[in-house]
């Protein structure tokens, strides 16, 4: 079930700017909208917004506002990592990468995040690790 707006929105856009799939449409300073079809449901419009009530999660429970400086990270483990590439495909942002080998024959490539900024802390990449190499981690601050 995707996220919702409820008519507490002020029509700020903040949500508009972060979605990374472009579900989310409306004019500024109006009630805006998001396409069931597209919510990919990962939160971002959630955490961004301003105006306490104006989101709803897949539960129909109230959103709230994360500065983005806290958004949890994904923390890569490369003793566990396969390097499948799963988290990189799943990944809506593309903050994630693989790096090259470590050099001396080492061809081995693991995956990292490679714009920290551009991640939206939605958790993708940990949730579909078939190793369970990702944990999420919130910045200490």
């Amino acid at each position: 079930m995707p996220y919702t707006i409820t008519d507490a929105c002020s029509g700020c856009t903040a949500c508009v700017r972060k979605c990374p799939v472009g579900a989310i449409t409306g004019e500024r300073k109006k009630v805006h909208k998001i396409d069931p079809d597209l919510c990919i449901e990962c939160g971002v419009c959630g955490r961004i917004c301003p105006v306490s009530g104006a989101i709803l999660d897949q539960l129909g429970k109230p959103c709230t506002f994360v500065k983005p400086a806290l958004w949890s990270k994904p923390v890569i483990n490369i003793n566990d990592c396969m390097s499948c590439n799963i988290c990189i495909d799943a990944c809506p942002v593309g903050c994630i990468s693989l790096s090259k080998g470590a050099g001396a024959g080492d061809n081995h490539g693991y995956p990292y995040l490679s714009d920290e900024k551009a991640c939206i802390g939605c958790s993708f990449c940990a949730i579909e690790c078939p190793v369970d190499a990702i944990t999420m981690t919130a910045p200490k601050g």
